[in-house]
């Protein structure tokens, strides 16, 4: 019976090359002969049961390993079948490391019993076992023992036989009655088959590395969704811990306090209400690099199933994964990302601890799996003032998103003061707008200031028309919004310094302090577009190469596009200047006093919402253009793809958000000319400031745009997962909800949720905002609040995300927030700059300054001083009035002149200062924290302490006649600086 049993198996084990519908059907009629010549041996073999796992006994697996591997094919093989799913089926399990496809011995057993049905499930035991394993729950095999790592899924449409007129005009029938596939079907059928055999190849590779695996079916009649478990096993953990450099722990360590703001409450005695006991929190360990070796030394070693972590399990199968060859090497057929994007995976992705949903009974908090902690203690709405749990998100999602939450959480802390001293500054021109000299003369001037027409075709107006705007123009243009700017600057500069020693913190306690990114591989874009093959000098190996020269002129010819582009949002910002003229003045001819006294406002701020309209447009447009044009650029690696996007996004989004603030700030008004002579565009008269000053306008502009953008972007970050996941659901729902008795699993419930589409735009949306709060803040005093605000809502809705919407994305290392930080430091540098100007240009503040010092304290007068006449030769209306420094033949008077001087020696004074104190900062403010210092020499001793073999072993070895040390011993003396690490 043994002979006969391993002469069906290496009929199973034929290669298959191809995966048509006629070399299927040849197969299964060639395995219906060859069974039916010995019929005792299905009533041997075969066995009615339930459905449970199918193994072979180890003494039984006679075959070599490579025939094993052909004997696993048919697994693959059979994604085509046709009949009822059958979700049980085992591949390449723990037990038996082979698989025979239930389909071959139904057909057989058919021919020996008509009574069968040709679906019902099938054991093949070279042995009987009693007793089944019990699964149990969690995200294991159905041994209930082995952990599943990651999964793979691909979909496959079920064949199904059309009858009827359509067919005789869609197919044409072979001379063995099979029906031969047109020119179109038959090149979707060579593709299939390509894929199939790229899925084939792939999990031998995968096998040949070590990997067990576990195949799950869910199917309806019009399409099977296949799920194949993948487990790294402890010594394929083993190897690749040591290959990967993963961090074993030496010792532990008390957990410490990573908030400031706890510990000085602490100190103080003060409540906290920020802080909240979060079950289950990993432990702190001094670390080194894992050694085999060394095994014995290390904290946890004798437990096998929970001595790696989950994170680092998936790191290590998502590595085994991405250099794992499908095809030809020399084509760079390699890893499982190329296979996703040639559609032989629809998904590839490690598996969520669970459900997210806290159970209907009781149980205690440290009972919870790891998301229903992050969804109970932190991503929840009413958390929103709790310290992130960031040791748990690390746990779970690795340190690169981990570093995100925060770095965000730790941006929303500083904006806390900002916010503060900010609203105080608005609150203090609140209750000072009454005492403005200014306001006063131009509410109390009457007739007394004749202006002088602001169009062709518009009358004189007079000054005391706009005693409303003058005053709310002092909420933002007073002595305190310049020292807030002052503030600000110091504020950006002090938060990034204190960001890096965070940022340090962070490194050493997730243990990527000394973490660098090794040789990485070709994207696989880039290795399936690549035109040859080049010699890679780090690895030696053979690579997809990419000219050069034919890069450097692709990003050559895509700057050309983005300067393009950078002109199409300058004619869109001209565009919006002379919709705000039209506006203005369609108000004034209009004849009512309301809306020609509020002609500029109506305008800025209808042109202002045209303008966000624009920039969200174009914002969407040029991100679709920008990744086209980073992939047509054929960058080698991610992190290269990464940054050139990085950099191509955030140029533009820089020009479209800051272009028009920018203009009101620093270019509306100072074109305008003066009666006689005024500056024109496209024959209209250049914007001049409004009636409250250019810094209102800033204001409105910045409150409508961050503020607008934000509340969009919140909306959509709402709403989109939502109806992205009820399709995902929709389209899936007849597959997996189509038995009423099915209970879904892990793996399906999580295929049904969004893929993770990474941090780009979260940090982007952070970093402009960032841009916002610094450059301009000395218009908009309350741009910091709106921001706290805003990064409230924020931090739960990317928490809700990815807890409750997102697959579980593979970990990644990081150390640090990368190219996001040099464009958070250029920022700061710049906003010291542009609020330099800003208050010597735009502001009335050096003005007022240099008046009160030459002639009155108090400001009398300041207003008469301020305008000037219209020259003698003006028609129109004689000696009306106009803001300006000139004298009666328009030219500038000697004011303006030691105005001008004084305006460049302040910026040069303040930028001087400002620079300074902040390197003095820098230099004050160490990088690294001392206590942290003790604590890296400290770990770096017990790592040498672990990692050196023992005194005796090294006298052994110099040949001095000492006594032999026993495997697995350790010297006192190593054993006394070890400390307690049992």
């Amino acid at each position: 019976m043994l002979e006969q049993g391993q002469k069906i198996l290496s009929y199973l084990a034929v290669e298959q090359r191809s995966m048509t519908d006629a070399e299927i059907e040849r197969r299964e009629r060639t395995g219906r002969a060859h069974i039916a010549e010995n019929p005792d041996l299905i009533s041997s073999l075969v066995f009615p049961t339930t459905k449970v796992e199918t193994f072979c006994h180890p003494h039984v697996m006679l075959r070599k390993g490579s025939e094993l591997l052909k004997g696993d094919r048919d697994v693959l093989l059979d994604l085509d079948y046709g009949g009822e799913a059958q979700t049980t089926d085992s591949y390449g399990s723990l037990q038996n490391g082979c698989f025979i496809p239930p389909r071959y011995f139904s057909a057989a057993a058919c021919d020996d019993d008509a009574d069968r049905d040709d679906n019902d499930p099938i054991d093949i035991h070279f042995n009987t076992r009693s007793t089944q394993p019990v699964p149990q729950p969690g995200n294991y095999f159905r041994d209930g023992r082995t952990k599943i790592d990651f999964v793979l899924v691909w979909e496959v449409r079920s064949r199904r036989k059309r009858r009827g007129k359509g067919r005789d005009r869609d197919e044409v029938t072979g001379e063995d009655g099979e029906a031969a596939p047109t020119e179109e079907n038959s090149r979707s059928a060579r593709r299939k088959a390509q894929l199939a055999q790229w899925r084939e190849k792939f999990v031998q590779n995968l096998e040949v590395a070590g990997l067990l695996m576990e195949k799950e079916e869910t199917a309806n009649e019009k399409k099977t969704v296949h799920f194949l478990k993948l487990s790294a096993p402890w010594d394929v953990m083993v190897y690749y811990a040591e290959e990967l450099c993963l961090r074993a722990p030496l010792q532990a360590q008390p957990n410490v306090d990573l908030n400031a703001s706890a510990r000085v409450l602490k100190r103080l005695c003060i409540p906290n209400a920020m802080t909240e006991s979060v079950p289950n929190r990993p432990l702190d360990y001094y670390t080194c690099a894992f050694r085999k070796s060394k095994m014995n030394r290390f904290l946890g070693c004798d437990n096998h199933e929970t001595y790696f972590t989950n994170i680092q399990r998936h790191r290590v199968v998502y590595e085994i994964l991405a250099g794992t060859v499908y095809g030809k090497r020399k084509r760079a057929e390699v890893g499982v990302d190329r296979l996703v994007n040639e559609g032989a995976y629809t998904a590839a992705f490690p598996l969520h601890e669970g459900p997210f949903q806290l159970p209907r009974y009781e149980i205690r908090p440290d009972e919870l799996n790891q998301r229903q902690i992050l969804y109970h203690y932190w991503a929840r709405w009413w958390k929103w003032y709790k310290y992130q749990p960031l040791d748990h998100i690390r746990e779970y999602y690795g340190e690169k998103i981990a570093l995100y939450f925060a770095w965000l959480g730790y941006y929303t802390a500083w904006l806390l003061p900002a916010a503060l001293v900010g609203t105080l500054v608005f609150v203090s021109g609140v209750m000072s707008m009454g005492t403005n000299t200014p306001a006063k003369e131009i509410c109390n001037s009457g007739a007394s200031y004749q202006m002088c027409p602001l169009c062709k075709t518009c009358t004189a107006w007079k000054l005391s028309e706009i005693c409303t705007m003058a005053k709310l123009g002092y909420l933002f243009d007073h002595p305190g919004t310049v020292l807030f700017s002052v503030f600000m600057s110091f504020w950006a500069v002090t938060f990034l310094e204190y960001w890096k020693r965070k940022m340090a913190t962070l490194a050493h306690h997730w243990d990527c302090m000394d973490f660098h990114e090794e040789e990485e591989r070709p994207r696989p874009e880039f290795a399936a577009m690549a035109p040859s093959m080049e010699q890679n000098p780090v690895t030696g190996v053979k690579e997809p190469y990419f000219p050069e020269k034919t890069r450097l002129s692709r990003m050559f010819t895509g700057s050309m596009v983005i300067i393009m582009m950078l002109c199409v949002v300058m004619i869109f910002l001209v565009t919006v200047v002379m919709c705000r003229g039209i506006i203005s003045m369609m108000m004034f001819h209009t004849g009512s006093p309301v809306l020609r006294t509020e002609a500029g406002t109506i305008a800025n701020i209808s042109s202002s919402i045209v303008n966000l309209g624009l920039i969200l447009l174009m914002g969407r447009v040029y991100t679709a253009l920008a990744e086209q044009l980073t992939k047509w650029e054929m960058h080698r690696t991610q992190t290269q793809y990464d940054n050139a996007l990085i950099f191509k996004v955030y140029i533009f989004q820089f020009v479209n958000f800051y272009s028009s603030p920018f203009y009101v700030a620093f270019f509306k008004g100072r074109f305008v000319g003066y009666p006689t002579n005024y500056g024109t565009l496209f024959g209209m008269r250049n914007e001049d400031c409004g009636p409250g000053g250019c810094l209102i306008e800033l204001a409105e502009q910045l409150f409508i745009i961050m503020v607008g953008k934000q509340l969009i972007n919140n909306i959509q970050e709402f709403i989109l997962p939502k109806v992205k996941a009820w399709r995902q659901k929709r389209s899936l729902a007849k597959v997996f909800g189509g038995k009423a008795s099915h209970e879904p699993q892990r793996w399906e419930e999580d295929y049904q949720l969004v893929e993770c589409e990474g941090l780009f735009e979260e940090y982007l949306e952070m970093v402009l905002q960032f841009g916002f709060i610094t450059i301009f803040v000395a218009a908009f005093p309350l741009a910091p609040l709106f921001a706290l605000l805003n990064n409230w809502v924020e931090i739960r809705l990317d928490a809700h995300k990815f807890v409750c919407e997102y697959r579980r994305p593979v970990a990644e290392r990081a150390q640090n927030i990368g190219v996001w930080f040099n464009i958070l430091e250029a920022l700061s540098h710049l906003s010291v700059i542009a609020n330099a100007f800003l208050i010597a240009f735009t502001s009335d503040f050096l003005p007022r300054l240099l008046y009160q010092y030459k002639f009155d304290n108090d400001l009398s007068g300041y207003v008469n001083f301020t305008l000037a006449y219209a020259p003698l030769n003006y028609s129109d209306d004689p000696m009306c009035r106009y803001k300006a420094f000139r004298d009666n033949n328009g030219n500038y008077s000697l004011f303006y002149w030691e105005l001008l001087a004084v305006r460049l020696g302040f910026i040069i004074a303040f930028e001087h200062v400002v620079f300074f104190v902040l390197r003095a900062i820098d230099w004050i403010v160490p990088d690294v924290p001392e206590s942290l210092e003790l604590k890296i020499k400290r770990e770096r001793y017990l790592a040498k302490q672990a990692l050196t073999e023992n005194q005796e072993a090294l006298l052994v070895s110099r040949g001095r006649g000492a006594a032999p040390v026993s495997p697995g011993t350790s010297s006192p003396a190593s054993d006394a600086s070890f400390g307690n690490m049992s």
